[in-house]
């Protein structure tokens, strides 16, 4: 059996799907018109006719409810003021990324205040920091000294601006990795 390993190239989107006009099936429906004003419970019939007379569509608005709330809208309007809303609640939104700083086992003193100066400007700007030291050879042999040198990084970080933890030191084979954020 194959194994598709392809992401989607697109992220399907929910879309609301309205009944309007002639495809909303019950007998009776409360009813909002164009002004927002509610009229009350209607046939839907009448409704209907009211909604034709005015230009406009029926559109309902709350299935679930007893009986279903309908209003007389236009339909492409209230779509387009959907999608619009839609629009600003995506652009509201911020990703947070992880930004990585690689280290050294034998990283110097400055070396390791402009990497503390780079994850500082990381944590400003909302993204998350993910500290890794990738040990070669026989580096190997000493983990724990990476990791005493995360651990002086994320202390000096910490006198600059205030971080937290959320994922602990983390040693796989020959990488020592931690992920920090801001407070």
């Amino acid at each position: 059996m194959r194994i598709s390993r392809k992401k989607p190239r697109y992220k399907q989107e929910i879309k609301r799907k309205y009944k309007t006009n002639q495809f909303i099936r019950v007998p009776q429906i409360r009813l909002i018109d164009e002004n927002g004003d509610n009229i009350g419970i209607i046939d839907t019939d009448k409704a209907l006719t009211m909604a034709k007379e005015k230009g406009l569509d029926l559109v309902e608005v709350s299935p679930v409810a007893k009986p279903p709330v309908a209003k007389i809208v236009d339909y492409s309007k209230l779509r387009y003021q959907e999608e619009k809303e839609r629009r600003k609640e995506s652009a509201k939104k911020k990703k947070i990324e992880t930004k990585g700083i690689r280290l050294s086992l034998r990283i110097s003193g400055h070396d390791l205040s402009v990497k503390i100066n780079q994850a500082k400007k990381f944590l400003d700007q909302g993204d998350k920091v993910k500290t890794e030291i990738t040990l070669k050879g026989r580096e190997r042999q000493h983990k724990s000294l990476a990791a005493e040198v995360v651990k002086k990084f994320i202390s000096e970080l910490n006198k600059n601006i205030e971080t937290v933890i959320e994922q602990p030191i983390n040693i796989q084979g020959g990488k020592v990795t931690v992920l920090i954020a801001k407070k």
